[in-house]
C-alpha cells in the first residue's frame, strides 16, 4: 500500500495517519489513496474513525486545537498542511454535509452561489474603489445555478427559496452548490443517501457517476453496503480507529465488508447464560406501528415485542432511529402507534404517563436530560418518586412537605448498593466523575420500583471499570428483582454481553432480531440495511 501511495496517479494521499484526543487514540496509522476520478467508499461502524480522518482532510480547528496529527497529507504528490476549511477548499477539496448548511430563506441561485457571487462594477464602485459598492449580476449567478442544477439532474427553477423544499431536493442542491465551486478536484459525501427515498438515492448515484468521469474524485461515507457495491471503485475500511481493509469493488462482497467492519470477536456472557427459556413469558412491551418525531433519531413504524424478564438489546448506527424509542415512550418527543405495557394501553402523548405506570429511563444525556447537576445526590435520586409517585412526603393536617431524613435513608441504601464513590448524600451531582453520574440516573430510575426499565447508552463515556459495574448491576436488577430491561446501545459488544435478544434497527425499523451470539457479520449486514433472516416477533 505504502509503495502505491508513492505514485503520482493518486489525487490524494493519507500516509500513516494518527490522531489522539486527551489520552484516546481514535485514529492508528492510517493510510487512504484517492485517484483522479475514483469513488471510494470509506465505510465503518460509527466511532471506527472516519469522520476524524474527514476532519483531518479538512483542516478543521478541532484537529489543530487538540494537538494535530501524525502523518502526512499530499495533494497531487505534493505535501500540504490544511489547517482551515478554506485552506482545503483552494486546494480543491469540497464536502457534502450529512446536515444541510442552506440558508432557508435564500433562493437556490443565492444559496448555490453564496461567498462567490457574481458581481458587475458600478459608479459609486469605481469612485470609491470599493468592490462592496458593486451590483450582483443575478442574470449570470442564475446561469451558473442552472448549468449546476441540470448537473445533478435536479428539474427546478433557480429562482426558488430553499424554505419548505423536499429534503431530497435540499441534498442536490447541497452538492450543486459544491460542483459550481471552479477548481475542485475532490468532493466528500457524508451519508448523503441517509435522507434520501429509494429513487433519490439511485439518481444521487448516477450523479455521483457523472461527477467521477469529470474527473473530479469522491470519497463517499455510508453504512449501506449495497449503495458501495452498485457505485463504489474501491472501497476503505475502519474499524476501531484502525485501517482493516482495502478492497476493489470486483474482488469483494457485501459479507465480507460486514465482516471487516464488524470484526470476528464475541463477547464474553457476563452471567454465562446464553438460553433462558423466556419464549413463553408474557409480553411486556408491544408497539405496533410505533413512531417518534426525534431529529436525527426518527423511527417511522416500528413491531416489537418484549417478553416479561427479557434483556432486550437495540442496537444500530447513530442517526437510524434507535435513541428515539425509549424518548418517544417517555413522551419527551411527540410519538404515535399503538403502545402497550404488559397489556395496558400506554398513552406516549402524555408527559410523564410512562413514569406514572412505573416505566423508568436512564437517558443517553445524563447531563442535559438525566440529572439535576447543581442538586446533591439525595435529590436527583428523590426527584422522580417525589414528582410522579408522591412519595418522600409526609402531611402536617392540611399541610405536605418532604420527608427529608427518609429521603436521606433511601439515598444513603442506593449509595451504597450501586458503589457511588462521594463524600455523602449531600455532594452535588455536577461533581462527581461521569461514571458514578451513570450510577445516579440508575438509582433515581430505580427509585420508582419500575417494572420495565430503559437504559440508552449506559456506558457513554465512563471508564472500562465503571462500565463493568454498571452492566453487572443491570444483570443483577433482572436476575433478582425480575425487571424488564432494554438496552439501547452503540456498543454490540455489550448488548451481546448481557442481552438475550437484540434488534437491529436501520431507517427508523426493526431490520432483524438477533440472538448474542449469532454470527457477527449477521450484525454487520442488519446495520447495514440488508435484509437477513430475522426472527418473528
Amino acid at each position: 500500500m505504502k509503495e502505491a501511495f508513492l505514485a503520482t496517479e493518486y489525487l490524494l494521499q493519507m500516509e500513516s495517519i494518527s490522531k489522539e484526543y486527551y489520552g484516546n487514540r481514535v485514529l492508528k496509522n492510517v493510510s487512504l489513496g484517492i485517484k483522479p476520478g475514483e469513488i471510494h467508499a470509506l465505510v465503518g461502524e460509527n466511532g471506527a474513525g472516519k469522520s476524524t480522518l474527514m476532519n483531518i482532510l479538512f483542516g478543521m480547528p478541532v484537529i489543530h486545537s487538540t494537538g494535530g496529527f501524525e502523518g502526512k497529507v499530499r495533494i497531487d504528490g505534493k505535501d500540504v498542511s490544511l489547517k482551515t476549511p478554506d485552506e482545503a477548499l483552494n486546494a480543491g477539496i469540497g464536502m457534502v454535509h450529512q446536515e444541510f448548511m442552506l440558508i432557508p430563506s435564500f433562493s437556490i441561485t443565492e444559496n448555490i452561489k453564496i461567498a462567490r457571487e457574481i458581481t458587475t462594477p458600478t459608479i459609486a464602485s469605481r469612485l470609491f474603489r470599493n468592490k462592496a459598492l458593486e451590483k450582483l449580476n443575478m442574470k449570470a449567478m442564475a446561469q451558473d445555478a442552472t448549468a449546476a442544477l441540470e448537473n445533478v439532474g435536479l428539474g427546478i427553477e433557480e429562482y426558488v427559496r430553499i424554505e419548505g423544499l423536499p429534503i431530497g431536493y435540499q441534498q442536490f442542491i447541497e452538492i450543486a452548490r459544491e460542483i459550481d465551486k471552479t477548481g475542485i478536484k475532490l468532493l466528500v459525501f457524508d451519508e448523503p443517501t441517509a435522507v434520501l427515498t429509494e429513487s433519490e438515492a439511485e439518481q444521487l448515484m448516477n450523479v455521483m457517476r457523472k461527477i467521477a468521469e469529470r474527473g473530479i474524485s469522491i470519497i463517499f461515507i455510508t453504512h449501506r453496503l449495497e449503495e458501495v457495491m452498485h457505485v463504489a471503485d474501491t472501497i476503505t475500511v475502519l474499524r476501531d480507529g484502525g485501517l482493516v481493509g482495502v478492497r476493489s469493488k470486483s474482488e469483494t462482497t457485501v459479507r465480507e465488508l460486514a465482516a471487516l467492519m464488524i470484526g470476528r470477536e464475541f463477547a464474553e456472557r457476563i452471567d454465562g447464560d446464553d438460553e433462558r427459556g423466556l419464549s413463553d413469558a408474557r409480553i411486556a412491551l408491544k408497539l405496533r406501528d410505533y413512531t417518534v418525531e426525534m431529529a436525527g433519531e426518527t423511527v417511522r413504524g416500528v413491531n416489537l415485542d418484549v417478553r416479561e424478564g427479557e434483556i432486550f438489546g437495540i442496537g444500530g448506527l447513530a442517526g437510524q432511529g434507535k435513541i428515539g424509542i425509549p424518548n418517544g415512550i417517555m413522551g419527551l418527543y411527540p410519538a404515535g402507534g399503538q403502545v402497550e405495557v404488559f397489556g395496558k394501553p400506554l398513552d406516549v402523548s402524555k408527559f410523564g404517563e410512562a413514569l406514572r405506570n412505573n416505566i423508568a429511563f436512564v437517558s443517553e444525556d445524563r447531563r442535559g436530560v438525566g440529572l439535576l447537576l447543581s442538586q446533591s445526590i439525595k435529590m436527583n435520586i428523590a426527584f422522580n418518586a417525589l414528582q410522579t409517585q408522591d412519595r418522600f412526603l409526609k402531611k402536617f393536617g392540611p399541610f405536605t412537605i418532604q420527608d427529608s431524613a427518609e429521603i436521606t435513608r433511601h439515598a444513603n441504601q442506593m449509595i451504597e448498593k450501586l458503589d457511588i464513590r462521594c463524600t455523602g448524600a449531600d455532594q452535588p451531582v455536577g461533581s462527581l466523575s461521569g461514571g458514578n453520574q451513570q450510577k445516579v440516573c440508575l438509582a433515581r430510575a430505580l427509585t420508582i420500583r419500575p417494572k420495565l426499565l430503559f437504559v440508552s447508552e449506559p456506558t457513554r463515556g465512563i471508564d472500562i471499570g465503571a462500565k463493568k459495574l454498571v452492566l453487572d448491576e443491570l444483570v443483577r436488577l433482572n436476575r433478582e428483582e425480575g425487571i424488564t430491561i432494554i438496552m439501547v446501545s452503540s456498543e454490540l459488544l455489550e448488548l451481546q454481553s448481557i442481552c438475550d435478544r437484540i434488534g437491529i434497527i436501520t431507517d427508523g425499523k426493526i431490520n432483524a432480531i438477533l440472538p448474542p451470539d449469532a454470527d457477527p457479520v449477521d450484525f454487520g449486514l442488519a446495520m447495514s440495511g440488508e435484509k437477513i433472516l430475522a426472527e418473528e416477533n
